[in-house]
């Protein structure tokens, strides 16, 4: 079964990878240090910053902007919170009232 969901997580980033759905993560630097900007499912960053906070700040902006959702990692890799912009219209929109 483990195999089978590894799999399942695997296609589901494969296709959001590079499309307006993909979600924009603050990880740790890597290497080269400080933090970097990726967008879900692609492996260069698509910025890189020495400050922690401005790269939270950019990346929940380009999420707004995407209408999807900024995941804040922590200094190991684990996710620490996420921001979501990613709204249905129709959740807004109920014609019940």
């Amino acid at each position: 079964m483990a195999d089978n969901d590894h799999k399942n997580r695997s296609e589901y980033f494969e296709e959001r990878a590079g499309t307006e759905d993909a979600r924009f993560h603050v990880v740790p630097g890597g290497d080269e240090g400080g933090w970097a900007i990726k967008r879900e499912g692609e492996d260069d960053p698509v910025e890189r910053y020495d400050d922690r906070d401005k790269a939270i700040d950019d990346a929940i902006s380009r999420a707004k902007e995407a209408g999807s959702i900024a995941v804040i990692h922590d200094e190991d890799g684990q996710i620490e919170r996420q921001e979501n912009f990613d709204f249905d219209e129709d959740d807004d929109n109920d014609d019940n009232g």
